[in-house]
């Protein structure tokens, strides 16, 4: 049973894989519909010729002619659906194979009413099946591609099947396979894409020294916590500032003074909560954005933030000055940051190791 279900897992997952990340990626599955539109009228239309054209004794099939008629009329209703929106969730796989799915069922029907077998009308599976290939995740394009060769012998070919249909459906299995190894690779160089794009995009955001948010990440997280305190979500910025760094750089080298810098990042983050966000804005400048609680005040936090750098600083000489501003409604950004900024420049002026509520406009010293 323990195998049946992680075999059952990795098909869930298989099938039902996010489709979009990104509206980029959504565009693309938007602009794959309207192929699919535009392919799905070309087949009625190329169906709707050979049901008038080819010979019949009885005449066209009046009943054929209304299903490809209908198709061409109703393929395009398809443009209309929220598809970018589907596609950030499990609706977006299941509308696919809802659309493959119906395609196949009526292909096949109608290959059945015109003569079984003998009809051509089944090949449009092989479109339907290509088109499946560049774009559905492979376990898609394998549950496609067994259910139309499935179909083929038990719907178009039954109850007495001829050795072409069964090859017919020989070469659809054939072709399935495939199609799942060109929706192998597309899948494998999409999401090779999509880490590039993440690695490129933590970078973009990261400190290079620290391993830190660097300040246009800060800056990104600040925007909507300023949003949220309108909301009732408290929340308070620190400016850090070290005392003392300049003399470590001077008396013990650069080397010593990064070392400084990554000790002093590891501290502030093991002060504040996972939620936090300690961020190095340059130079020996560090900000936390962090939310409040009643018992835990912007002034609360500050001060165990200076307490954790005058431990980690104690044998160099180096503390800290903090600039504490509470988050309130109708602020932005600039505002928080240049009444952070002045708390800590009163703290800092003050003769160091200090902390300084811009919201009180008052020092205490530690």
């Amino acid at each position: 049973m323990g195998i049946l279900r992680r075999l059952a897992s990795a098909l869930s997952r298989g099938l039902y894989r996010t489709l979009a990340e990104d509206d980029d990626r959504a565009a693309y599955w938007v602009r794959h519909v309207r192929h699919g539109v535009l392919l799905t009228e070309l087949s009625a239309v190329a169906a709707l010729a050979y049901i008038v054209l080819a010979p019949h004794s009885a005449g066209p099939n009046l009943a054929l002619l209304a299903l490809a008629a209908g198709v061409i009329v109703a393929g395009p209703l398809l443009l209309r659906l929220p598809i970018a929106e589907w596609t950030y969730d499990r609706r977006g796989p299941l509308f696919f194979y809802a659309w493959s799915i119906t395609v196949t069922l009526a292909v096949s029907i109608v290959a059945r009413i015109d003569g079984g077998s003998s009809s051509p009308l089944y090949t449009l599976l092989f479109i339907t099946l290509g088109f499946s290939a560049a774009a559905y995740p492979p376990y898609g394009v394998a549950l496609m591609g067994f259910l139309m060769t499935a179909s083929q012998v038990l719907i178009v070919s039954m109850p007495d099947p001829t050795a072409p249909s069964l090859f017919t459906a020989l070469v659809m299995a054939i072709y399935t396979a495939m199609c799942v190894m060109v929706s192998v690779n597309s899948w494998a160089a999409y999401d090779r894409q999509v880490q590039l794009i993440r690695a490129q995009k933590l970078l973009a955001a990261t400190d290079e020294l620290t391993g830190s948010p660097n300040r246009r990440a800060f800056i990104d997280r600040l925007a909507p916590a300023i949003t949220e305190a309108a909301s009732g979500r408290a929340a308070a910025v620190c400016l850090v500032d070290l005392d003392g760094f300049k003399e470590v750089n001077d008396r013990d080298g650069h080397l010593a003074g990064d070392g400084v810098l990554k000790e002093v990042a590891t501290a502030l983050a093991a002060a504040v909560r996972e939620t936090d966000t300690v961020a190095r804005l340059g130079g020996d400048e560090f900000a936390v954005l962090a939310r409040t609680a009643p018992d835990l005040s912007g002034d609360v936090l500050a001060e165990r933030l200076r307490a954790a750098v005058a431990l980690v600083g104690a044998d160099r000489g180096v503390t800290a000055s903090v600039g504490v501003a509470t988050l309130a409604s109708g602020d932005d950004v600039e505002a928080v940051l240049h009444r952070a900024d002045e708390a800590m420049y009163r703290a800092k002026t003050s003769g160091g190791d200090r902390v300084d509520a811009a919201d009180a406009a008052r020092s205490v010293r530690s």
